[in-house]
């Protein structure tokens, strides 16, 4: 299928899709109108935010043209763009430009959250948290939810402090499944900390494989296992958007029709 067909058929067996593309070239307004012309009343999208904005490695020439001038000296060959290598001026003019190509959506009532990716590195220290606090005053008005890998946001007592802050600012956390041991195991808590819950299907890969590049296809058993806990973040929030990101071939569709159906089943 292009992905004009892919889309006509999500907004006909599905409620909601997540566009992950954004995480390498911010959008614009121009194709933010296109996906909201494209899509039913009802449908919405999930946006992965730019990869600059959370801290992640970006690619230079996602880059607006007229801001290359602001990267530092020092960091205009290296082939990987850094939040770091930007005065903090541009990276809230960087932040202003993405929300803004957002609208088009917004208006149209098809986005459903902006999702805050950060890496396995950004862990629970005083920089971290106010970059949090931050990024919830810089998305003031929109849907947020904020992914984390480090384990420490969610060990003994900083769970306690990471959910209560979470809550606080507004900020939905997004719930992860995947790997539970090896070198990229995922921290596996469930809470909704907002009136919007996230729960991320990442595939549960064996131990030492690369995680992002090994198919996984879900079993019904799996998939199972996460209905209560489904059902108990509906209980505490307003929408529940469960995420496929087992994209091999049919595997994320396929596993989210069965998930579809189990909930269903459970709800008869």
């Amino acid at each position: 299928m292009t992905a004009t067909e892919r889309l006509a058929w999500y907004c006909s067996a599905l409620p909601l899709a997540e566009i992950t593309a954004t995480y390498r070239f911010p959008p614009t307004p121009q194709l933010s109108a296109q996906w909201a012309a494209r899509t039913p009343p009802g449908f919405v999208f999930d946006v992965r935010a730019w990869s600059l904005l959370t801290g992640n490695p970006t690619f230079p020439d996602s880059l607006w043209p007229d801001l290359h001038a602001a990267v530092r000296p020092s960091n205009r060959e290296r082939r990987r763009l850094y939040a770091s290598h930007l005065p903090s001026e541009v990276i809230e003019e960087c932040w202003q430009r993405f929300t803004h190509a957002l609208e088009p959506l917004r208006r149209a009532d098809r986005l459903g959250a902006v999702i805050l990716t950060y890496p396995g590195w950004f862990s629970p220290r005083p920089a971290a948290w106010a970059e949090l606090a931050a990024a919830a005053a810089r998305t003031e008005g929109l849907r947020v939810a904020v992914e984390l890998h480090h384990p420490g946001w969610f060990e003994g007592d900083t769970c306690h402090d990471t959910l209560e802050f979470l809550e606080a600012h507004g900020l939905a956390l997004v719930c992860l499944d995947g790997p539970a041991t090896g070198p990229r195991a995922l921290p596996a808590v469930v809470a909704a900390t907002a009136q919007l819950a996230i729960v991320r299907m990442c595939g549960r890969r064996a131990v030492g494989e690369e995680p992002w590049t090994w198919p996984y296809r879900y079993q019904a058993a799996e998939l199972q296992a996460w209905v209560p806990d489904i059902a108990a973040l509906a209980e505490s929030a307003d929408d529940v958007h469960i995420l496929m990101d087992n994209g091999w071939r049919t595997d994320a569709v396929d596993g989210a029709a069965a998930l579809l159906g189990l909930l269903d089943a459970s709800a008869a």
